[in-house]
């Protein structure tokens, strides 16, 4: 039985869950496992940790976290995401002990105060609008524990010509204003607008999508 997707005004990706896995890595020039690799380093993960992964898609970066979790411990991954068909893949296809799967909003989490011990988005706020972006935001502080650690990798301020090239052509062609918030650098300030420390850039890949950490203080 399909999974039914949960109403929110940001942007829902249910219409590419059958071709996600096949077109996310040449989307990324081949350098998919390159990046969740640095991303899922930057976690500072231990087994016992309970690790989010909001806007998780098909649950590919969700599934290799889970990896490094101990569910004896109480180590869990769980993705969520507001796409009821990009959760049923990943449940068919990634689903385990340590790796849970939801339906869900980003800036309507389900999950109570200090429950993780860090949080993860990869390629998500740029489908989403300002305001969307400010919940999700305060949502991922509300559920992250203090001192919990928060990795984001998305579009923003390009730093090439390639990078504005293929972020502007981005923003037009797919009619996404939400595009055009994050190039225009947004991301910090939302960030530290809903009380984390000030994130730090930690590498930018193909000239558009930065990686940002940054913690919950303590």
């Amino acid at each position: 039985m399909d999974l039914k997707s949960v109403p929110t005004r940001g942007r829902t990706l249910d219409y590419a869950a059958g071709i996600y896995d096949i077109f996310e890595p040449m989307l990324l020039f081949g350098k998919e496992n390159e990046i969740n690799t640095r991303l899922i380093d930057l976690l500072d993960i231990k087994n016992s940790h309970r690790i989010l992964d909001i806007g998780c898609g098909t649950g590919l970066i969700t599934k290799a976290i889970s990896i490094y979790l101990n569910p004896d411990d109480g180590g869990l991954a769980i993705g969520i995401d507001a796409a009821g068909k990009m959760i049923q893949g990943a449940r068919k296809k990634r689903e385990s002990n340590r790796c849970k799967f939801e339906v869900m909003a980003a800036e309507e989490l389900k999950f109570e105060d200090n429950s993780f011990d860090s949080v993860l988005s990869t390629l998500f706020f740029h489908h989403i609008q300002l305001e969307l972006k400010q919940r999700a935001f305060a949502e991922a502080f509300r559920v992250l524990k203090p001192g919990g650690k928060m990795v984001i990798s998305d579009m923003h301020i390009p730093t090439s010509f390639f990078g504005w090239l293929i972020s502007h052509v981005s923003r037009w062609i797919l009619f996404q204003p939400q595009i055009g918030e994050n190039i225009r650098g947004v991301l910090p300030s939302l960030i530290k607008e809903a009380g984390f420390e000030t994130p730090e850039i930690v590498c930018t890949y193909f000239g558009y999508i930065s990686v940002f950490t940054t913690n919950k203080p303590l």
